[in-house]
């Protein structure tokens, strides 16, 4: 019989109250672990979300602009000259950049004054697939365009000329079909027509070229700041904004999800000591006698502290262990209950393993700190009167 063998047998000797214990413990450390994960998912999903109601990130030409006052009337600024940016350039830059993985999506566009019927209107030409990343919020009616002859219609501008889906235009020398009209936006998306981009370049005779991308950043695995400077250092002599807004609703929205979390699993590790502190209060209460037995056999208080401390750790560590792996399993289920499982790339991850299983024993062991060193005051002849 020794200090360890002391912890085994008590806990056999009480084993319905020790399994109920464990089992507690266990459902404790379980939710925290799959909470914690699942707000993981949620959080990324939802800035997924986030990034289809706009770029963050915006690259432009380096212009040379002249601001025009005189006696205090402001005339605005003008440009020297309208420059442009290389399409293939500027996208296999962004692409290139150390933290490319954070980059959702890549909106190329080249603006040019047209007429359609005689009015003059504004068209954008468009890369489809890696803009409508970034715009699913729009409400078409009709659908996004299937190849170079088709274009999209902003609802004010569709109004103006009398378009709706199926309609046909010439734009240049090139006739188009319009594929489906934007429902009204209240952005600066309602007065134009968008098109292909190529097609665009053709027509305006300014092939490879754009007058600015959109770029959208997925800003919480990293500062949006880090991205802006790795896209400079690859594409010097650019202006490059951030849509501070839309990164700070992005931002938070996923922070809040994250403290969330927190905030329950704080609330689960706080709940959990606290009843493995009333567990080993009430061991060392039962046993007084045992103690006084053991002080009086020889064992030093270190010996007696030792006891306690080595039965909280034995069910704080298979508590840590039975829960992470359920909790582990428990995650995937609440994921597809919740049907955000699609496109869910949430592995094992030892070291997070690890560091749950070191917080769970380390949390055990304080809260048996206290009960242990209560029963390290029991004298011995303090014990043997209960006899």
């Amino acid at each position: 019989m020794n200090i360890f063998t002391l912890p085994i047998r008590n806990l056999k000797r009480k084993l319905p109250r020790t399994l109920i214990m464990l089992v507690v413990f266990t459902i404790g450390i379980l939710s925290m672990v799959a909470i914690n994960r699942v707000s993981r998912v949620v959080g990324d999903g939802l800035e997924k979300k986030l990034n289809q109601f706009g770029a963050n990130i915006l690259v432009y030409p380096v212009t040379d602009n002249l601001h025009l006052s005189y006696g205090g009337f402001e005339l605005g600024s003008l440009s020297y000259e309208v420059r442009y940016l290389s399409e293939s350039k500027v996208e296999g830059a962004i692409r290139n950049i150390e933290l490319s993985k954070n980059i959702s999506a890549i909106a190329p566009k080249l603006v040019a004054p047209e007429k359609v019927g005689g009015t003059p209107v504004m068209v954008v030409g468009v890369n489809w697939g890696e803009e409508m990343k970034i715009k699913e919020h729009w409400m078409l009616h009709g659908a996004v365009p299937d190849g170079p002859s088709s274009l999209l219609a902003g609802g004010s501008i569709a109004e103006s000329l009398g378009l709706k889906h199926g309609s046909s235009v010439t734009i240049g020398k090139s006739k188009f079909s319009v594929s489906g009209v934007i429902g009204k936006t209240g952005s600066e998306d309602d007065n134009v027509i968008f098109m292909d981009i190529h097609q665009l370049q053709r027509i305006t005779d300014k092939k490879g070229l754009v007058n600015f991308v959109e770029v959208s950043a997925l800003c919480s695995a990293c500062p949006i700041e880090d991205i802006v400077k790795q896209i400079s250092g690859g594409l010097p002599g650019v202006d490059i904004r951030t849509v501070q807004s839309q990164v700070m609703q992005r931002m938070s929205a996923v922070g809040f999800v994250t403290r969330l979390a927190g905030a329950v699993s704080l609330v689960i590790i706080f709940t959990a000591s606290f009843m493995i502190a009333l567990f080993m209060i009430a061991s060392v209460n039962e046993r007084k006698r045992e103690i006084g037995v053991l002080r009086s056999l020889g064992y030093s208080r270190l010996s007696v502290f030792t006891v306690f401390c080595f039965e909280a750790l034995m069910i704080g560590s298979a508590a840590g262990l039975i829960g992470y792996v359920s909790g582990y399993f428990a995650s995937f289920k609440a994921l597809e209950i919740l049907k955000i499982a699609e496109d869910t790339k949430l592995g094992f991850a030892p070291a997070q393993f690890l560091l749950t299983f070191l917080i769970v024993t380390a949390v055990s062991m304080a809260a048996s700190a206290l009960p242990a060193w209560k029963a390290t005051r029991i004298e011995p002849s303090e014990a043997l009167v209960a006899l």
